[in-house]
């Protein structure tokens, strides 16, 4: 499935030309040929740009970027407990890659490595001390009582005006006007609405990608990043994202780190300068993916539908990298290992994860949840089926082709579809909220799953409901009760609307995050009307759930939904249970509760937790049309 994201990408003229795909394919061969051998003059960048010591694995794999670097001889001076085993060259004479173990005897301090030519060179590569072990503020993963809410940095709150504009970047200044351009937003916009988080019920930030992205065109979106190691400084500096992160953890926020495996921005280094024609995966004319994730497992499928799966370029400006390539392989899992020690981020979201190799996800996977136990992983997953989505994550499937998931949660699309399935149009199918859990058997624990009502790259939940109100508290009563971690889209507690296409307006600025802006629904002045009670009706939700375990993390049990009606409870040993109702009709229902007796054995009465009323008796009900239930029951 293509997502909505590159709409901007394809609508915006990224190549004005009338080929764009075989511009591309031109500039990747051309890119992919060695240039003539130069003189070494001098180092560009080393990635990873420092390393630390007392990490689990002693390898460190440096890859050296200078013009004409492969013509130097490479050595390292005397360092206790650090040794070069080996120095290997690339098809471009402007890298090295050179080869490191680190021993548990090393201590932190700068090593010289020597490079000599025509020119010498010395490099002060820095190690430091570890920070994450031990303090258990970093790294502290993700579980179902966290409640996730995502934004895209650039359209939320622009608190620093000081870096609209970076100069020497390609995108030009801001321009709120036009959906494709940048308008603003960084981290200190984001950081100044913490509480505003807290007063939500939110105990986690994911945000669209950090990294820079320094593309020419609809750059704000960060999913083509141009430096594995930087932030995009529109955002904030490299330092001050890890500010962020310590501040958050300060104020009981989790942060939520978007990567992207697949591939690239074509204006990274990497590419524009590719090491060697195998970093990337190339084709005689430039060749997209074919977007169905059903070639992996189809047991009657073709190589070809598998290639170009797996191989075929997500857009024109987006190169996909070969991760079957050890070195590169080894490139990104350094990478993320980095991230993850420098800033002690919580949890990586995977963008496009099927995309990438099979083996490599493997492999990926099992370095960073050995390296850092606590750090959870989550994937996008955007497919058709359960089985399909499962497929994904940690499953009771036997290995395909060598490939077992060891992801351990992926976004529930599946129950997505099924909660804009049940409320969309006057009919409710409430079945497919029952049907959404029932494969639930295929998973390790679906109870990690990501539930969501809408995101980034597809139209708004309250527009796919046609702006009925009483459908949208039954649709925020499902995320914060249902199975799973429940993700909120920005802007959904204050009912922002609008849809995917044509426009792409989805991605509209957080009203109150700008100056000049008319409204501020950061304030509860601000929120007038129907968006000030849709937010006090989800942080009510959210808020009991935060203070109620046995909501997020208790077992779940649901009944077939009849006439309408969909009845499920989340209990516990300690003897707590919850009675989520959901009556999709118009009109009121009469609920015979003597059908869930097994239930209620040990009940008497209970208490709907938002309006507060009274439920005397448990052996029929009487629910309104259009409404949720959350029942706290009472012995």
């Amino acid at each position: 499935m293509i997502s909505a994201r590159f709409l901007p990408l394809l609508a915006g003229a990224v190549l004005a030309t009338a080929s764009p795909a075989a511009a591309v394919s031109a500039s990747a061969v051309t890119a992919a040929t060695p240039a003539p051998a130069a003189k070494p003059a001098g180092i560009q960048r080393i990635d990873p740009t420092f390393w630390w010591v007392g990490m689990k694995n002693p390898k460190l794999q440096l890859l050296v970027h200078g013009p004409g670097i492969a013509n130097s001889t490479a050595t390292l001076r005397a360092y206790e407990g650090v040794t070069l085993d080996g120095v290997q060259k690339l098809e471009s004479p402007n890298y090295l890659l050179l080869n490191l173990t680190i021993s548990a005897t090393a201590k932190p301090g700068k090593l010289q490595l020597e490079f000599k030519g025509d020119k010498k060179t010395t490099y002060a590569y820095e190690l430091r001390q570890r920070t994450t072990p031990g303090d258990q503020q970093k790294v502290q993963g993700l579980t179902q009582q966290d409640f996730i809410y995502f934004l895209m940095p650039d359209r939320f709150s622009n608190g620093d005006p000081k870096n609209d504009y970076i100069k020497g970047m390609r995108a030009p200044q801001v321009a709120r006007d036009s959906m494709y351009s940048r308008h603003g937003g960084d981290l200190k916009g984001i950081e100044n609405h913490f509480d505003y988080f807290k007063s939500l019920g939110a105990t986690a930030l994911w945000m669209t990608p950090v990294t820079e992205n320094d593309m020419p065109k609809a750059s704000y979106h960060g999913y083509a990043l141009t430096d594995y190691y930087n932030t995009d400084r529109r955002y904030g500096t490299l330092e001050e994202y890890k500010q962020f992160v310590d501040k958050a953890h300060q104020n009981g926020l989790k942060v939520v780190h978007d990567v992207v495996l697949n591939h690239m921005g074509s204006k990274n280094y990497l590419f524009l300068d590719q090491p060697a024609k195998d970093w990337f995966n190339q084709w005689p004319t430039f060749t997209r993916s074919n977007y169905n994730s059903s070639a992996l497992n189809d047991p009657y499928g073709s190589e070809l539908d598998r290639k170009l799966y797996n191989k075929g370029w997500f857009d024109t400006t987006m190169p996909d990298v070969n991760q079957s390539n050890p070195l590169v392989a080894t490139y990104l899992i350094q990478n993320f290992l980095w991230w993850v020690e420098y800033t002690g981020l919580d949890a990586y979201r995977i963008d496009t994860y099927p995309y990438s190799d099979p083996k490599f996800l493997m492999q990926w996977g099992q370095a960073l949840q050995e390296e850092f136990p606590r750090l959870f992983l989550f994937g996008e997953a955007w497919v058709g089926s359960t089985a399909q989505q499962a497929f994904f994550a940690r499953n009771i499937f036997q290995p395909v082709d060598g490939f077992k998931s060891n992801l351990e949660s992926v976004f529930d699309f599946q129950s997505q579809g099924a909660i804009h399935d049940a409320l969309r149009g006057d009919q409710p199918n409430m079945n497919r909220l029952y049907e959404a859990l029932q494969g639930d058997w295929m998973y390790e624990d679906a109870s990690r799953n990501v539930t969501f009502l809408d995101n980034h790259d597809m139209s708004r939940f309250y527009s796919v409901i046609g702006e009925d109100f009483a459908k949208y508290k039954l649709g925020v009563a499902w995320l914060l009760t249902t199975r799973g971690i429940p993700q909120l889209y920005y802007g959904t507690e204050v009912l922002m609307k609008n849809f995917s296409n044509p426009d792409g307006k989805v991605r509209e600025d957080f009203p109150g995050g700008f100056a000049g802006d008319k409204q501020n629904y950061f304030t509860a002045a601000g929120r007038t009307g129907q968006a000030g009670e849709a937010f006090n009706y989800l942080s009510k939700l959210a808020l009991y759930r935060k203070a109620t375990p046995v909501l997020a993390t208790g077992k779940l049990m649901q009944f077939i939904p009849q006439d309408g009606v969909y009845t499920y409870f989340r209990y516990n040993e300690q003897g707590q249970a919850v009675m989520i109702m959901l009556n999709g009709n118009k009109e009121e229902k009469t609920v015979d509760g003597v059908r869930f007796a097994e239930r209620f054995t040990g009940f008497s009465s209970g208490t709907e937790v938002v309006t507060g009323a009274t439920l005397s008796d448990l052996k029929s009900f009487k629910i309104p049309g259009r409404t949720a239930w959350v029942v706290e029951l009472k012995k």
